[in-house]
C-alpha cells in the first residue's frame, strides 16, 4: 500500500523512518504542501497523510478520490482544515492522532509566558550587541498570578498542572469540565467572568464555528488592562487585528503565537531572503512585547514519536479493516 505524506520536513521523515513500519507500506515523503496544484502527486497512493496547513476542501478531496486515494491519515489532532462532508461523500476515511504529547504544547506555552514576563528575547538581542543595561526588563512573579484557561482537554489540563506548580491562581472555561482540573483548585467560570479576572490566560480549545475569533475586539476590551494573551491552539481563535489594536493601545500588555491565522502560506520555510508580504503579521513582530513562534509547540522528539507510531497504526487498523481514531462527519 503506498502513502504519501505531503508537508514533509526532515524531522518526519527521521521520526517515520525510526518508528517500526507494518509490512506492506511504502511511504514517499514530499515536502509540498498538499493543494489543487500539488494533488496530481497523490495518484495511486491509497493513503494521503497531511499536516495542518494542507488544502483538504472538496475540490482537492475529489481528485484525490479520483486517483484513488481511500485514507487521508492526519497527523494532527485538529482536522478543522478538512471537509468532512465532502469527505463522506467520496467515500474517504479520515483519521487522526487525537493525543501525541500534551506536555509538548503546554510546556511551550508556558516557555512562552516566561520569555515574555521576563523579556528574555529582548535581553538575548542586548547583550549579543554588548548592551548589558537592565532598562525596560522587570518582569512580575508569577506566584499567586490569576491564570485562564481556556479549553481544558489533555493539554489544557497539562498546562493547568504547571501553572499549579509556580503556585497561580487557576481559572477555567469549557463547556465539559476536568476532574482533573478541578482537582488542582480550579473555578470554572463563564468565558466573560475569566476575560475579566485574569492577568494571564492560553487558548488550549480546538477550532470550530463556535470558537472562531473568540478572542476579539470586545473579548480584548473586557480583559485585565495590561493581560498576558498566549495562544498555541489554532490561528482562527483570534481575531489579529484585533489583537493590533489592543497592542496599541496597551490594553494588551503581552501576547505569545505559536499559530496564525493566515500561517499556511509562511511557517514551516525559510522565508527570510524574501521580503514579507502579509502586512498583518509584519505589524506584529514589530512590538516588543510580542513573541510569535513557527508553530513549533509541538515539535519534541517525544511528540514526533507519537504522532509517528499513532498515524502508522492508524493506516495498518485502517487495511485490515478495523479503523481507529476515525473522524466523524
Amino acid at each position: 500500500m503506498r502513502v504519501i505524506f505531503f508537508s514533509s520536513q526532515t524531522y518526519d521523515r527521521d521520526s517515520f523512518t525510526k518508528a517500526p513500519t507494518p509490512a506492506g507500506l511504502q511511504l514517499q515523503f514530499q515536502p509540498a504542501r498538499l493543494n489543487l496544484d500539488t494533488v496530481a502527486l497523490a495518484e495511486r497512493h491509497e493513503v494521503v497523510c497531511a499536516f495542518i496547513n494542507d488544502d483538504l476542501s472538496a475540490p482537492v478531496l475529489e481528485r484525490l478520490a479520483e486517483g484513488g486515494t481511500r485514507l487521508i491519515a492526519l497527523r494532527s489532532a485538529g482536522y478543522n482544515h478538512v471537509d468532512l462532508l465532502a469527505a463522506k461523500h467520496l467515500g474517504l476515511s479520515i483519521v487522526r492522532v487525537p493525543a501525541y504529547s500534551p506536555h509538548a504544547v503546554a510546556e511551550h506555552a508556558v516557555a512562552l509566558i516566561m520569555a515574555l514576563n521576563r523579556c528574555l528575547h529582548r535581553a538575548y538581542n542586548r547583550t549579543r550587541d554588548g548592551n548589558f543595561s537592565l532598562h525596560g526588563l522587570t518582569g512580575f512573579d508569577l506566584v499567586g498570578k490569576t491564570v485562564g484557561v481556556i479549553g481544558t482537554g489533555q493539554i489544557g489540563a497539562t498546562f493547568a498542572q504547571i501553572m499549579a506548580g509556580f503556585g497561580c491562581q487557576l481559572l477555567a472555561y469549557d463547556p465539559y469540565p476536568n476532574p482533573q482540573v478541578e482537582a488542582l483548585g480550579a473555578r470554572y467560570l463563564p468565558l466573560a467572568d475569566l476575560l475579566a479576572q485574569a492577568q494571564i490566560i492560553s487558548l488550549h480549545c480546538p477550532l470550530n464555528e463556535q470558537s472562531r475569533h473568540l478572542i476579539n475586539a470586545d473579548s480584548l476590551a473586557a480583559m485585565q488592562r495590561g493581560a498576558m494573551l498566549i495562544n498555541t491552539g489554532r490561528g482562527g481563535l483570534v481575531d489579529t487585528p484585533a489583537l493590533i489594536e489592543a497592542l496599541k493601545s496597551g490594553q494588551l500588555g503581552y501576547l505569545g503565537l505559536d499559530v496564525y491565522e493566515e500561517e499556511a502560506q509562511l511557517f514551516f520555510k525559510d522565508r527570510s531572503d524574501q521580503p514579507l508580504q502579509d502586512d498583518v503579521l509584519a505589524r506584529l513582530l514589530t512590538f516588543p512585547n510580542v513573541i510569535v513562534t513557527a508553530h513549533q509547540a509541538f515539535l519534541t522528539h517525544e511528540a514526533l514519536a507519537a504522532i509517528a507510531m499513532t498515524t502508522l497504526d492508524n493506516i495498518a487498523a485502517w487495511a485490515k479493516g478495523a479503523p481507529q481514531n476515525l473522524v466523524d462527519s
